[in-house]
C-alpha cells in the first residue's frame, strides 16, 4: 500500500471532506457515550433539541457562535499564507481590555452611540493587530518561529489583563471581584431578539466572513496570501512581496480576533473578567481546521461548536454524562478532519 497525491482534488470530494469527518467524529463519540451507559442517538436528539428545540437555545446557540466566526476567521486568514497564529486567545483579551479602556477617555460617553460603538470596535480590532505584529515581526526579522512567540503570549496578554482589572481598571462596586469597570452604555449593541443575549455583533461576524472570503478570492492580495502558504520561495520568486504580504495578513487575522473580544464585551458581559473566553481563541484553530480554512465554511464549523456546546449541557442534565462530551466531539471532528485532509491531497494504491 503506498500514498499518491492526487493530480487535482474534485469539489465534491471539497465538499463531502468535512461533512464525513464530522460524521466519524459523532460516530466516534457516540461509542464513548454508549459507554458511559447511555443511548448516542438519544444523547444527540437532547443536543438538538437543547441548541434548537426554544428561543433560548436558538439565541444561546448563534451568541456562543458569534466570537467563534471571528476567531475561527482569525486563524484561517492566517494559516492560508501559513503564519501560524495560535495566539488568537491573547488577542481576544487585548481586544477586550481595549474596549474598556476607550470608554474611560474624556468625550466618550457624551458621543452618539453608533460613533461609540464603531471607535470601540477599531480600538478593540487595532489592540488585536498590534499584539500579533509583534511576533510577525520577529520572525521577518529574526525568523524566530511564531508558533511559540504567539502562544507565549497569550499569556502575557492574559496576565497583562488581570493586573489592569486588578489596578487602574477595576470596577470599584464589585465588591472585591477582580472585574473591569463597565463599559459605556452607548457602546453597548444592540440586541436582536428581545430578552435574549443574542446581539448585533452576530451579522457583523457574517459580514465579515463574506468580506473575508471575497478578499481572498477576488483580490490580488488574496492571490498573493495564497501563492505565500503554497509556497513562500516561488511566490518570491514571482514577485510577491513576502514582509508586506505577511504584514497585512497578521494585521487582518489580529484584528479579527481582537475584534471577538471587543464584540463579547460589548454585546454580552459588560465588563472584563479573565474567565471571559471559554477558549474561543484556542477553539478558532480547530474551526478554521474543520472548516478547512474556508472563511464560509468557518460559519458552519463555528455552528457546529456552538450547538455542541450548548445541546452537551441540556443533554448532560437528562443523561448525567458529563457536558465534556462537548468538547471531546469537537476534538474529534478536528483529528478526523485532519485525516479527510489528508485523502483529499492523497489516495491509496495498492
Amino acid at each position: 500500500m503506498r500514498f499518491e497525491r492526487r493530480e487535482s482534488t474534485s469539489a465534491i470530494l471539497t465538499v463531502m471532506a468535512p461533512l464525513g469527518a464530522v460524521a466519524a467524529a459523532l460516530v466516534v463519540a457516540g461509542v464513548l457515550i454508549a459507554i458511559a451507559g447511555a443511548n448516542a442517538i438519544e444523547a444527540y436528539g437532547l443536543i438538538l433539541r437543547g441548541a434548537f428545540g426554544s428561543r433560548l437555545g436558538i439565541t444561546e446557540t448563534l451568541t456562543r457562535a458569534t466570537p467563534l466566526i471571528l476567531t475561527g476567521l482569525a486563524a484561517a486568514v492566517a494559516f492560508r499564507a501559513r503564519l501560524w497564529n495560535i495566539g488568537g486567545e491573547g488577542q481576544f483579551y487585548v481586544g477586550a481590555i481595549a474596549v474598556t479602556a476607550f470608554g474611560l477617555l474624556p468625550g466618550v460617553t457624551g458621543a452618539p452611540a453608533p460613533v461609540v460603538i464603531l471607535a470601540c470596535l477599531i480600538a478593540g480590532a487595532v489592540a488585536g493587530a498590534a499584539l500579533l505584529l509583534v511576533p510577525v515581526a520577529l520572525k521577518l526579522r529574526f525568523g524566530v518561529d511564531e508558533v511559540v512567540t504567539t502562544l507565549l503570549l497569550n499569556f502575557v496578554a492574559i496576565l497583562f489583563v488581570s493586573m489592569m482589572i486588578e489596578g487602574p481598571l477595576k470596577d470599584p462596586l464589585a465588591f472585591g471581584w477582580p472585574q473591569s469597570v463597565p463599559v459605556p452604555d452607548a457602546a453597548l449593541l444592540p440586541q436582536i431578539v428581545e430578552r435574549s443575549r443574542l446581539h448585533a455583533g452576530l451579522p457583523v461576524a457574517l459580514f465579515l466572513a463574506v468580506a473575508v472570503w471575497w478578499v481572498q478570492s477576488r483580490t490580488v492580495f488574496g492571490m498573493q496570501s495564497r501563492a505565500t502558504g503554497l509556497n513562500a520561495r516561488a511566490a518570491a520568486f514571482a514577485g510577491v512581496p513576502l514582509g508586506r504580504t505577511l504584514t497585512i495578513v497578521a494585521c487582518l487575522s489580529g484584528s479579527l480576533a481582537g475584534l471577538a473580544g471587543a464584540i463579547e464585551v460589548m454585546g454580552v458581559k459588560g465588563y472584563v473578567t479573565t474567565d471571559l473566553s471559554p477558549n474561543y481563541g484556542y477553539s478558532g484553530i480547530v474551526i478554521a481546521m474543520l472548516a478547512n480554512l474556508n472563511p464560509i465554511g468557518v460559519i458552519a464549523a463555528a455552528l457546529f461548536s456552538a450547538v455542541m456546546f450548548v445541546g452537551a449541557d441540556s443533554m448532560s442534565r437528562a443523561l448525567g454524562i458529563p457536558s465534556y462530551i462537548a468538547d471531546v466531539t469537537v476534538a474529534l471532528a478536528l483529528l478526523t478532519m485532519l485525516v479527510a485532509i489528508f485523502l483529499t491531497q492523497y489516495r491509496v494504491r495498492r
